[in-house]
């Protein structure tokens, strides 16, 4: 979400008549979108406005602004903080992003935190003819924002606002207009996007909502989309016709990435989750029954208040179970005005570096377990680009993992394209595979692994 944020203000600054630099130190403008999710970081900020102090005395005229959860939690503090930095706005502000840029040549600091419960905020300009986004094939559309849940753990109600969901309309048109500028995968947003339309479904703005489940539908009907995905769910607000969508829907990707944060329902509990570990079991079930070879990523949190040795053994069991093929996983880390923030009972920093590397190192078995078991399968990739590997093209494939294969710079497909190809290696953080013909007029079929997926603990109907 912060990188379309990104995206939106690099949009609105091209539509102002500005160009993006090649480097910072080309650069008039520096504008840095933050993450308050963690403390550090918060503190990685700090470091970074310490350190454009010197950038921005080196030539005169340079203006820097900062942006996103950390410019909303901190306000004008920042200003006052830093005299280096110019403009201080949060995401609920973004198209004023030109105006505060010109307001700053003229000498004004000025912050702008205030929340805007309107829809007015989701009022942004098309993407702009000279701008091409930082992800060729694929893009971003936002359909909800803001979270009404209020984990104990979370600042996200504070910084990101209480729940909004955009008029369906809004969205199935710039989802039109992104695929008739080349997108072939299009990715849903919200902070709990499939909970969608909820608050509005009991209101009168309700004609202007769907239920999420008939948004993916109706975007799985534009022509020339050829890949759907959505994030981040809630395990809460997964519905039968979710789960359904999952089978029914031909653009809808096999991956979903599920938040589980802990396997301990006392954990659980204390986090605000609304779900417990049984309620989540089922959950996968359904969705692996609706289709077999999904892939699970989830997000984890070790070391949280009161959490215990059993806490998290049974973390580990049931990551063990699912078989989740990729996981975040963090230190619990206090925010401010968070509900944890007060809890007394807090875990020993090493001991919780302890549970973090014991954590990491399971998913690091489980991923390399799963790249393995799709050695010698196809798959259909969406070039991103270069790969770290020399000589390399990069992408993903529909389960959202990276694949490296080896072109010739006479046939090297262009980022933004699609091409067939078999996993030949696996290694614990990629596939490596190769391409394969295109038929004359056609398009390799995609496969599944070749194996049954990790997390076959897990019972499927």
């Amino acid at each position: 979400m912060n990188v379309h944020d990104s995206e939106k203000v690099a949009n609105l600054l091209y539509h102002a008549g500005h160009v993006a630099a090649e480097q910072e130190v080309d650069a008039d403008l520096l504008v840095l979108n933050t993450c308050s999710i963690r403390e550090k970081a918060e503190h990685r900020l700090y470091s970074e406005l310490g350190a454009l102090r010197a950038w921005k005395a080196s030539r005169p005229g340079r203006i820097v602004g900062v942006a996103g959860c950390v410019a909303q939690q901190e306000g004008d503090a920042i200003l006052r903080r830093f005299p280096q930095v110019d403009f201080v706005f949060s995401t609920h502000n973004l198209r004023l992003v030109p105006h505060m840029v010109s307001a700053a040549r003229r000498g004004l600091r000025d912050a702008r935190t205030d929340e805007d419960a309107s829809l007015a905020r989701f009022d942004l300009p098309d993407r702009h003819p000279d701008y091409e986004g930082s992800t060729p094939g694929r893009a971003f559309v936002t359909v909800m924002e803001g979270c009404d849940l209020f984990c104990s753990f979370c600042v996200v109600p504070t910084t990101r606002g209480r729940e909004i969901s955009r008029p369906a309309d809004a969205i199935i048109a710039e989802a039109r207009a992104l695929v008739g500028r080349g997108a072939r995968e299009l990715t849903l947003l919200g902070q709990t996007v499939n909970a969608y339309g909820r608050h509005e479904a009991r209101r009168a703005a309700a004609a202007d909502t769907l239920p999420f489940a008939t948004l993916l539908r109706r975007l799985d009907a534009i022509p020339g989309l050829v890949r759907l995905r959505y994030t981040s769910p809630h395990p809460a607000f997964f519905d039968d016709a979710l789960v359904r969508a999952h089978a029914e829907l031909p653009t809808l990707q096999p991956h979903v990435h599920l938040p589980l944060q802990s396997g301990s329902d006392a954990v659980l509990a204390r986090m605000r989750r609304r779900y417990s570990v049984a309620d989540y079991r089922d959950l996968v079930e359904r969705l692996r029954a609706a289709r077999p070879d999904l892939a699970l990523t989830t997000d984890l949190i070790v070391g949280f208040p009161g959490e215990s040795d059993a806490d998290f053994e049974a973390t580990l069991g049931l990551v063990r179970e699912v078989g989740f093929v990729d996981s975040y996983s963090f230190k619990y880390s206090p925010r401010p005005n968070t509900r944890a923030a007060g809890f007394a009972d807090a875990v020993a920093p090493e001991r919780a570096s302890e549970r973090l590397d014991a954590l990491q190192g399971l998913q690091r078995e489980l991923t390399l377990r799963y790249h393995r078991s799709r050695v010698g399968s196809r798959c259909d990739v969406l070039l991103e680009g270069d790969s770290r590997r020399g000589g390399q093209a990069s992408g993903r494939d529909p389960y959202h993992r990276v694949v490296n294969l080896a072109v010739t710079a006479d046939a090297r497909p262009a980022p933004g394209e699609i091409v067939p190809v078999r996993v030949i290696e696996a290694t614990p953080h990629s596939l490596i595979a190769e391409p394969l013909p295109v038929p004359s007029g056609a398009v390799e079929p995609a496969a599944g692994p070749a194996d049954e997926p990790v997390g076959r603990a897990i019972p499927r109907r």
